[in-house]
């Protein structure tokens, strides 16, 4: 995510703990940031976990993968 919606997420955070508070815009604008930052640390996580492999003390490597539904 580029750091420019990071800080925008950041500003609309501040504005809805102050006493003014957000309006509908950008309540839906910050809800739409969220749910892209959201979307980008899970897609990162799973990036990262498919990288993971398990050695066993007999020497064999399993990478680790998602278990089938």
């Amino acid at each position: 995510m580029e750091q420019k919606k990071i800080e925008r997420i950041n500003e609309l955070a501040k504005k809805a703990k102050s006493k003014n508070g957000l309006t509908q815009a950008e309540e839906q604008e910050r809800a739409q940031l969220r749910k892209e930052y959201i979307m980008d640390v899970k897609y990162n996580l799973r990036a990262q976990l498919e990288n993971i492999e398990v050695e066993y003390p007999d020497g064999e490597v399993i990478p680790i993968r998602r278990k089938k539904k």
